[in-house]
């Protein structure tokens, strides 16, 4: 089993900037940061492969946020920027374990994964 652990939320400003990190127990494939707010869905925020060559994003946060890993630390970042109110969520960090390559359109789907941390909170005052 592998053991997520998120760090680096906290409460800041409307176009402020925050940077998550998810410290990983041991390397996997496909990893992946979703929200959730209360009373909504889990949503899908951005992906990164194994290499860190390929990258996907929520429509909600294309260009303000970036994903990122060192495998050197089994660390992967998420770089959050111009944050607004209505990013305020619990985030979590995800693992995907299956060896089986994770196809480009299911990378926002919550059963492609089988590893959660805890979720690291952040909130965005107005």
């Amino acid at each position: 089993q592998v053991q997520l652990v998120e760090s680096g939320g906290g409460l800041v400003q409307a176009g402020n900037s925050l940077r998550l990190s998810c410290a990983v127990s041991r390397q996997t494939y496909s990893m992946a940061w979703f929200r959730q707010a209360p009373g909504k869905d889990r949503e899908f925020v951005a992906a990164i492969g194994w290499s860190g060559d390929n990258t996907y994003y929520g429509d909600s946060v294309k260009g303000r946020f970036t994903i990122s890993r060192d495998n050197a630390k089994n660390t992967v970042y998420l770089q959050m920027n111009s944050l607004k109110p209505e990013d305020t969520a619990v985030y979590y960090c995800t693992a995907r374990s299956r060896e089986s390559p994770l196809e480009r359109h299911r990378v926002g789907v919550v059963d492609e994964y089988d590893s959660w941390g805890q979720g690291t909170q952040v909130t965005v005052s107005s």
